[in-house]
């Protein structure tokens, strides 16, 4: 535990927002691997629905900064590519 002013209260609000921001990476990794599961499984457009709600959690993750908007963009376009790689 920190001695600092400061530092204790970083620790204290770290603790917060690991708090808050757990479960909406929690379902962002849920949602990828469904859409993975659904490439290997299921129908095209199944796994094109699975994406899209993917897609949105990720562009709603990025925009209240809980992961970077490059890493959202990266994130959906290896998901795409699988999607558009099923036969």
């Amino acid at each position: 535990m920190p001695n600092i002013k400061s530092s204790i209260r970083s620790v204290k609000t770290d603790a917060e927002r690991r708090a808050k921001n757990a479960p909406a990476k929690a379902a962002l990794r849920n949602a990828s691997r469904k859409v993975v599961a659904m490439t290997a499984t299921a129908a095209k457009e199944d796994a094109q629905a699975t994406l899209a709600v993917a897609s949105g959690l990720l562009d709603k993750a990025a925009r209240k900064g809980i992961i970077h908007k490059n890493a959202a963009a990266r994130k959906k376009s290896r998901l795409a590519k699988k999607v558009n790689a099923m036969a």
